[in-house]
């Protein structure tokens, strides 16, 4: 399918395919819909949540599966949060269609952000091997898999999931209640995940799957998006 690079509302870019009428990210803001979703309701909650102060001093460890890990975007974002935290992040991207090198080439998240001096860690992101581990930088690892979500086997391994693959409207079978039951076995206790959409059929089928669910006010351009907990 033909894929292009748009620029979105908050001028960050995403890839748009239009055959499907499809972004990785949202076309009202790609890197504000990272944060709001992912690093707020995501990361900073679960960290609050495991009774850290405001400063964000205490939990040493904070594993994390990104199912759809595409631009990079959302990595780059919680690598850059990490430097802002007392914890080593163990992250894990699970991508079934790694996007080109040209296509990341493309992409402005660096500039947009105001990480220019961040840009060599983009680029390692990208560029370090598939199914091997590396540290990335100081309190961050990485790992890129590339396999089929629904090939995800792994237990109680980690504390947070974001979710970000291509929304259920093109691709329905990635928003049911089989796949959720993948994520809630990957997931330890007390385990989160997030998402930006916030379909009935997808909190149904989280529900189903074993999850606690709640809505949240949505990134913008969206009303809502839900966040799936783990209790037991």
């Amino acid at each position: 399918m033909k894929r292009e690079i748009i620029i979105t509302a908050d001028g960050s870019s995403t890839i748009h395919i239009p055959e499907w009428d499809e972004q990785y990210h949202s076309k009202h803001g790609a890197i504000q819909e990272a944060y709001h979703v992912f690093i707020m309701h995501g990361l900073y909650h679960f960290i609050s949540s495991e009774g850290v102060s405001e400063s964000y001093k205490t939990v040493s460890e904070v594993s994390i599966l990104e199912i759809g890990f595409g631009t990079g975007l959302n990595t780059f974002i919680t690598l850059l949060e990490t430097e802002k935290l007392k914890s080593n992040i163990d992250y894990t991207g699970v991508e079934g269609y790694p996007v080109l090198a040209d296509e990341i080439n493309a992409l402005n998240y660096t500039q947009t952000l105001n990480a220019g001096n961040r840009a060599k860690l983009f680029k390692a992101i990208h560029n370090v091997s598939w199914e091997e581990k590396h540290q990335i930088c100081d309190g961050f690892t990485l790992i890129k898999r590339k396999q089929f979500f629904s090939e995800i086997d792994d237990t109680e391994a980690y504390n947070i999931i974001y979710f970000d693959a291509f929304g259920a409207r093109v691709q329905p079978e990635l928003w049911t209640e089989s796949v959720f039951k993948i994520m809630y076995k990957a997931l330890k206790t007390k385990g989160i995940l997030v998402t930006y959409s916030a379909k009935g059929s997808v909190r149904r089928a989280m529900q189903a799957a074993g999850f606690t669910v709640e809505r949240l006010p949505g990134p913008p351009g969206k009303r809502e998006m839900l966040r799936a907990c783990k209790e037991a």
